[in-house]
Formats: C-alpha cells, sequence, structure tokens
C-alpha cells in the first residue's frame, strides 16, 4: 500500500512540474534548448553566471517533462533528445540564443538544439539566425544613430552657412 502511495505522489510531484514548465514554455518570449552534456565544471558555472546576468532562468530538466509541458503549453514538433538543458527568457528575445551560441563559440561539447521564439517553435539554423543578430542596446544605438544622422547634417549645413556669412562680412 504504501509503494503505490509513493507511485501516487510521484506521478502527482511530477505532474505539477509539467505544469510548471508549460507556463514558463507560454510567458517566455524566447526559448532556447541545448545540450550542454560534457560542459566542465567551470565552463557550466561561467555559462549560468553569463545567463543570470541577462535574466535567462537556465534549467537541466527530463526530456519527458519537458516534451509534455510544451504539448501542454501548445507547441508541438519540438525535438527533445538526450539531455536538454532549457534557457528561458521572459523580456530579451535574442539573450539566450546569442549567449548560447556564442558560448558553443568556445564550449565544443554545448550544442544548440533549438527552441521556440515569441510562441514559434524554431530550428537550430533560426536559432542561430537569431543569435547572429545584435543585442537589443546595440539594436537601440543603431536607431538612435539613424535618428541623429538628419539632424547632425542640418547643424552642419547651419554652420557651414555661418561661417560663409561671417566670412563674407
Amino acid at each position: 500500500m504504501s509503494e503505490y502511495k509513493v507511485n501516487e505522489s510521484t506521478i502527482a510531484a511530477k505532474a505539477e512540474l509539467v505544469d510548471v514548465y508549460a507556463k514558463k514554455f507560454s510567458d517566455a518570449a524566447s526559448v532556447v534548448v541545448a545540450d550542454s552534456r560534457g560542459l566542465t565544471v567551470e565552463q557550466d558555472t561561467q555559462l549560468r553566471k553569463n545567463l543570470r546576468e541577462a535574466g535567462v532562468e537556465f534549467k537541466v530538466v527530463k526530456n519527458s517533462i519537458l516534451r509534455r509541458a510544451a504539448e501542454k503549453a501548445g507547441f508541438e514538433g519540438m525535438e527533445f533528445s538526450g539531455p536538454s538543458a532549457v534557457a528561458f527568457s521572459n523580456e530579451d528575445v535574442v539573450a539566450p540564443a546569442k549567449i548560447l551560441s556564442d558560448f558553443a563559440k568556445t564550449a565544443e561539447n554545448l550544442e544548440v538544439k533549438g527552441g521556440i521564439i515569441e510562441g514559434k517553435v524554431s530550428s537550430q539554423a533560426e536559432i542561430a539566425a537569431i543569435a547572429a543578430l545584435p543585442s537589443r542596446e546595440g539594436l537601440l544605438s543603431m536607431l538612435l544613430s539613424v535618428l541623429q544622422a538628419p539632424v547632425r547634417n542640418v547643424a552642419l549645413a547651419v554652420k557651414a552657412v555661418a561661417e560663409k556669412e561671417e566670412s563674407a562680412a
């Protein structure tokens, strides 16, 4: 009889985990799934630190729980094979993909498998394309320089006219 209760409580705990991760899948701006097997302790610590500083949650979760959570959240078609570590970002869409992809360049044991970008199941290639984008700060900087260019040109033209009139006088 006690075995039955243990199994029942284990099943309830797993069902609760599925619910927790289904909510994380639904709420996240982006999710990146990776295989981090084979990373050294130092590499894993550094990767987790980089992700934490960017506001990204990083967890190693059983594939069966991830599969059920993804289905419950409406993301059928996600493949979970081998050990899976999942990075969830609720704010920055690019951060998890960029950090994991950049880290994978120096740590050959880290492999990005795929994920979810703004509610769409994304392949490994799509995650790599997202990772190639500049960061949010970089994009804002580019936008600011584009917006400043006309103002700068007008200022230069006014200055040139003023200098011309000054030299004529």
